[in-house]
């Protein structure tokens, strides 16, 4: 069982917390440009698994990319069931499925269903907050920074994407 979404990375950029000594006011940077990337992303909260791709665009065609790199990453013999929202780069007829994947549709106005929303705080919260992007390189450097970074905790994987919903009945 695989969760997938994308989010938008960019110049405006959220600020998140930070500390600071009592009584002070730190600066936190902001940007007024609008220069923003995609990051798709896909995790198997059961393995500990995650596949992701960083794009300047998103649409069918982002959207066909990244089943192909989760259907890469599926274990082999294996066939994943993708749950993911109903965006209409998901829904397209155009995706040509790969025989390793099935797509899952959530319902409608409901991201708490879909664990990578929280990959996506989490992500913001240690490695994408309090940036100044030069520009779309940068933005694509950091987001494949964070995803790398994001791999290599499995454990943070499980711990944030297992939903014992999703799970009932599979040994984890």
């Amino acid at each position: 069982m695989w969760f997938q979404d994308e989010a938008r990375i960019g110049q405006k950029n959220g600020i998140v917390r930070q500390w600071a000594k009592q009584g002070s006011r730190p600066r936190q940077p902001a940007d007024q440009r609008y220069e923003n990337a995609w990051l798709f992303g896909a995790i198997c909260p059961a393995r500990g698994k995650a596949a992701g791709l960083a794009l300047p665009f998103t649409g069918t065609a982002s959207m066909q990319l990244h089943i192909h790199e989760i259907s890469r990453c599926v274990a082999r013999g294996a066939h994943a069931a993708v749950l993911l929202d109903r965006a209409g780069w998901h829904t397209t007829p155009k995706l040509k499925l790969p025989r390793n994947i099935s797509l899952i549709f959530l319902p409608s106005r409901a991201p708490e269903l879909n664990p990578v929303e929280n990959i996506w705080q989490f992500l913001r919260a240690n490695w994408l907050s309090n940036t100044v992007f030069d520009g779309i390189e940068h933005i694509i450097d950091a987001a494949c920074t964070a995803w790398n970074n994001l791999v290599a905790l499995p454990n943070t994987i499980r711990s944030i994407g297992l939903r014992q919903w999703a799970h009932t009945g599979q040994k984890l």
